[in-house]
């Protein structure tokens, strides 16, 4: 069944939750708010509505998130960064009010616009640290729930851990949070977690590099610049990079994202081409496959969370089509790409997202002030 919402501003992003106790909640930034709604297979929900009064840039859930089909003690908690380089957490529970934690801002954080955030992934306090990717050239990690001395033992990180556990429901940061700044040579696109690992995060940047960093590394093990000793691999395309380095790219956006179901696995588009790497079968970094995207450039890669073959990419620019998708299969790559047209023109696509609930995958895809959310069927 298809399904319509439709916001009071035109959309900004819109962001699932893809844990499984929040598996029918959705974001949607407007231009300056962001509303949550609970999207079951027959209806939509709205459940809080929160006043930023600045636009969004990017959305990521908490893994506290636990939606009302859930438990009757619901909790909402996500992060946000907004055009004026700051980033916010949201929450909301079954029994208080819409609730805003700003931090980030001024000489603490980013100088440029944050492109992309992520919860760190992981099984323990997936919670506690945000990471956030800029046109400053920058990645940070934020740990919202420092310790009073940065150079503590286990033991005390151990506490912090408990206390960030007992308070965060109720004042998401307890202290200011405290900023580990990895540098890049070039701004960056995306960052993306895996719930398998704590360590290590993907990132790309506007040249089509894609890099896994173990961002837990100490960086004073060796006498070298952090980039080099926390960047674990570098994934290359090689017609893109040689097309960036010889001329200034025409597209200066991509995006990169691990597969659900397996961290060997990472897509990404950049240009007018995807690429698929397995780390598993690594060819000196060198791509499995690649194929076309958008004849405009790419702008969104994101894989299926319930069918993790498939992933889907979608431009930022009008196409002779309209507001169009673009949904692949990993098992047939030979074979085209099925498009689906979501609005004709002149409308374009501002940002999609695969949603988390069982059964036919779902998009949700937002075209002006609507977001369409519908199931999809690939033969």
């Amino acid at each position: 069944m298809d399904l319509k919402h439709i916001h009071g501003t035109n959309v900004l992003a819109v962001r699932a939750c893809y844990h499984e106790d929040g598996a029918d909640l959705l974001a949607v930034a407007g231009e300056d708010s962001v509303q949550i709604l609970q999207c079951n297979h027959h209806a939509i929900k709205s459940l809080a509505f929160f006043t930023v009064g600045l636009k969004v840039t990017a959305i990521a859930w908490s893994s506290r998130a636990v939606s009302p089909a859930v438990s009757d003690e619901w909790c909402i908690e996500l992060a946000i960064s907004t055009h004026d380089f700051s980033l916010h957490i949201l929450s909301k529970t079954s029994n208080s009010e819409e609730k805003i934690t700003s931090f980030g801002g001024g000489l603490t954080g980013h100088h440029g616009r944050i492109n992309d955030i992520t919860f760190v992934g992981g099984q323990d306090n997936s919670a506690r640290h945000i990471a956030s990717v800029s046109d400053d050239m920058n990645l940070i990690v934020w740990d919202l729930c420092p310790a009073v001395n940065p150079a503590v033992n286990s033991v005390v990180e151990h506490e912090a851990n408990e206390q960030f556990d007992s308070n965060i429901s109720s004042h998401p940061i307890v202290r200011q949070p405290t900023a580990l700044v990895i540098p890049f040579s070039y701004p960056l696109c995306s960052v993306s977690s895996h719930a398998t690992t704590s360590k290590e995060l993907l990132v790309s940047d506007t040249r089509g590099s894609v890099f896994l960093i173990d961002w837990r590394k100490d960086p004073n093990d060796i006498d070298e610049d952090i980039l080099s000793q926390q960047n674990v691999i570098e994934l290359v395309h090689p017609r893109i990079l040689a097309d960036a380095i010889s001329n200034l790219p025409k597209y200066l956006s991509g995006c990169a994202s691990w597969q659900r179901d397996d961290a060997n696995v990472i897509g990404s588009v950049f240009g007018t081409e995807f690429a698929l790497w397995d780390l598993s079968k690594l060819k000196g970094g060198k791509p499995l496959s690649t194929g076309l995207s958008f004849p405009e450039g790419g702008h969104r890669f994101r894989w299926c969370p319930t069918f993790p073959e498939y992933f889907a990419i979608s431009t930022a620019s009008a196409t002779s089509k309209g507001a169009v998708v673009n949904i692949y299969s990993s098992f047939h790559l030979q074979t085209q790409a099925t498009t689906f047209q979501i609005s004709p023109r002149p409308h374009r696509l501002t940002d999609f997202d695969w949603m988390a609930t069982r059964g036919t995958p779902r998009l949700a895809a937002a075209v002006g002030r609507v977001v369409y959310i519908f199931p999809i069927s690939v033969n």
